[in-house]
Parts: structure tokens; C-alpha cells; sequence
């Protein structure tokens, strides 16, 4: 593992007693009472060894896959473990910033992939006319990434890993990685330019864990079967409340489904995540995760719209449940978020994630009330 961030820390680190949790980013009041119900009930069947084949069937039809295209996982986690272990890749690629789970396995797996950083607000380039991404550029000795320091010499960054700036893939990446909605930017890229990274002996894999953040699921590739090498990542854990339960599937090509189901632990998906699983793919769950979006669209553009007013960036157009931010230097994001921590408040810190620095922070949308809290506690530290 590199010792320039530390990738294994995540939101749930933040939080502690007593504090108003804006770290984390499961949707709150979940699981609903509808969901909880099925599974306690399913509890009477845990003497059996879970049978995976009703919840594969739903969610295949969730997405107009066949059940040959999916993969019930112990959550995204599983599946970023199981494809590192899986896959051989002469070089791998993550884009940053994102999610460090995928990173992390790669090199749990020992992979050294390579990192290309989003500049700017973080999105994709537009996929070119011709349907090709542009090769990748090296940022030259020097050069100060988001969030501040340098890329060693020749665009190497730590431990020999090379790095590309500007959302430029090198083009002889046969693994590329990101995720859409991006955590922790709450980016959505157009799924044009995600497919434009496609090439043949090319595996791109999709981490789509907020897609149902998104009315309608726009830009999903969750359901595109034309794309070669496409793996698409799923989570159920935000929406519905079942970070504790672990539940998550892979949508790829057979042939790859059956390989990460050989490296698979037998097993490894209990009986009440498979109820999960068919439940909240279900015309019904889809319909309710469909609504919630829509109001938290509306929320999440008011309470961006109250942070920048009182003078940090906040990464435009957010799309996820959770916005993106940069705090002014001074006071800087270590000490704001120290400060939130006194008054109460858990945000995440954005300096364990690649191409982002001390100043970044990223705060979960809540409901009116603890936004509005949020938000004037943040505004005494900053005026």
C-alpha cells in the first residue's frame, strides 16, 4: 500500500458518539419498515445454506440482463476484491479522484496500477466524434496536483506509480477503474464518455454504488451489453440502509461472471442479503429509490447552494448524496473539520483520497433541519 494517502479509511471512521453523522453516506431512516420486515422473516431460514438463484433472477431482470451476467456479492467491496484477485492486467488504471476500495485490492492483490487524476471539476474529457478517448499525458516533474504537492520526476508518483493528468487513459491501460456518480466529487459523467474508454482487451469497470442517487438512473451502464469488456459495479448498502448486512453484484460478460464466481467464497452472500437483493430490485424498491432522489436533488442543490454562499468551493453539479468541498486555506479543512468535530458535526476528510488535499471535505446531504444546523455551525468557523 502507498504511503501517500491512506486508503482504507473511509467515512465510518469519522463518526463517534454523540456526533451528527455527515461522513457516512447511507441514505438516513433506512432500512424502511417494509424492507426490515422481509428480513426478520427471513431469518427463519438461515438453517439452509442461502441459494443465491431468485435474487440473481431479479436482478438480472432489474437491468435486462440474463442471470449468466450477474454476481451477488458481499457488497461493492467483494466485488473490487474478487476482480483484483481475478484479472491479470499488465497495466492497471484507477481515476481520481474516487472511491479507494478498488485502488486499495489492486494492491492487496499485489498490482501497482497506475493513477490518472481529474483537474478541474473532476469531470471525464467528452468522448471524442470518433469514439476514442485521447492517449494519456504524464504531468511533468513538478507539477502541483489538486489539493497541493508534486508529482515526482518523469510523472511518477509514489512508490513508481505513473500518473496522468486531465482524465487522459494511457492507451495501453488493459484495466481502467472509476466510479459514476464519483465518490467523494458526487460527479456524474456522461456514460458516453465512460463507453468512449472502451477497447478490445480492455476490462473498464463501473463503479455505479450512487447511480440510483440519479433520477432515472441517467448515464447508467448498468443495462448496456455493447460495450466490450464492461463491468459495472452496483451497491444496495446507500439507498437501503444494509451497510451492516453486505449486499452488492457484478453485471459483466459471462465468461468474467464465472471466473469471479470460481474465485468467490462459497457462500459468501447470507440468505437475508439475497432476500435484500431481490426486494430492492424490484419494480417497487426502484420506483421508491426513483422518488427519494428526486427530493434529494432538491436539497442537495439548496444546501450547496448555503455552503458556497459562505465563500468554499463546492464542486458544481453534484449528482450523488453527498456534496464535495474546499475550504479556504485559512482556516483549512484539517481545522474545520477538527472544529465541526467540537461543535459536534462527523464530516469526512478528503486528504485520503487521491488528486485531493487537506482543504477537501465532503459532507452527506441530510434533511432540512441538519443541513441547516450544518451550515451555520460551518459558518461561524469560516466568518
Amino acid at each position: 500500500m502507498p504511503a501517500d494517502v491512506d486508503l482504507r479509511h473511509h467515512g465510518d471512521a469519522e463518526v463517534g458518539p454523540g456526533l451528527v453523522d455527515l461522513a457516512v453516506n447511507v441514505r438516513p431512516g433506512t432500512p424502511p419498515a417494509w424492507l426490515a420486515a422481509l428480513l426478520r422473516d427471513s431469518v427463519a431460514g438461515l438453517a439452509a445454506y442461502p441459494d443465491a438463484a431468485r435474487a440473481r433472477a431479479a436482478v438480472a431482470r432489474r437491468h435486462g440482463r440474463s442471470p449468466e451476467e450477474v454476481l451477488l456479492t458481499a457488497g461493492a467491496a467483494e466485488a473490487f476484491v474478487l476482480l483484483a484477485r481475478v484479472l491479470t492486467p499488465r497495466r492497471a488504471v484507477v481515476v481520481h479522484p474516487q472511491f479507494t476500495e478498488p485502488e486499495a485490492a489492486l494492491r492487496a492483490a499485489g498490482h501497482t496500477p497506475d493513477r490518472v487524476l481529474l483537474t478541474g471539476d473532476f469531470r471525464l474529457p467528452p468522448a471524442p466524434e470518433d469514439g476514442r478517448a485521447p492517449e494519456g499525458r504524464a504531468i511533468a516533474e513538478g507539477t502541483a496536483v489538486p489539493g497541493g504537492g508534486a508529482v515526482l520526476a518523469g510523472g511518477v508518483g509514489p512508490e513508481g506509480t505513473v500518473v496522468s493528468e486531465g482524465g487522459a487513459v494511457p492507451e495501453d491501460a488493459d484495466l481502467v477503474m472509476l466510479g459514476n456518480p464519483t465518490n467523494p466529487t458526487s460527479v456524474l459523467h456522461p456514460a458516453a464518455a465512460i463507453a468512449a474508454l472502451a477497447r478490445p482487451g480492455r476490462t473498464l469497470v463501473v463503479d455505479e454504488a450512487f447511480m440510483d442517487c440519479v433520477p432515472g438512473e441517467t448515464e447508467s451502464l448498468a443495462s448496456r451489453t455493447d460495450v466490450p469488456g464492461l463491468v459495472v459495479i452496483r451497491s444496495l448498502t446507500k439507498t437501503w440502509g444494509l451497510a451492516g448486512l453486505r449486499v452488492g453484484y457484478v453485471l459483466a460478460e459471462p465468461p468474467l461472471i464465472a471466473r469471479l464466481a470460481e474465485a468467490q467464497p462459497l457462500w459468501s452472500v447470507s440468505t437475508p442479503a439475497l432476500v435484500a437483493a431481490e426486494a430492492c430490485t424490484s419494480a417497487r424498491a426502484v420506483a421508491e429509490a426513483d422518488a427519494w432522489a428526486r427530493d434529494l436533488a432538491v436539497e442537495r442543490d439548496r444546501l450547496a447552494a448555503a455552503i458556497r454562499a459562505l465563500g468554499p468551493h463546492v464542486v458544481p453539479g453534484a449528482r450523488a448524496s453527498f456534496l464535495c468541498l474546499r475550504v479556504p486555506p485559512e482556516p483549512g479543512g484539517l481545522a474545520v473539520r477538527a472544529a465541526l468535530r467540537d461543535r459536534g458535526y462527523a464530516v469526512r476528510r478528503g486528504d485520503t483520497f487521491p488528486g485531493l488535499g487537506p482543504d477537501w471535505l465532503r459532507v452527506a446531504v441530510r434533511d432540512a433541519s441538519t443541513d441547516d444546523a450544518f451550515t451555520a455551525a460551518l459558518k461561524t468557523m469560516l466568518t
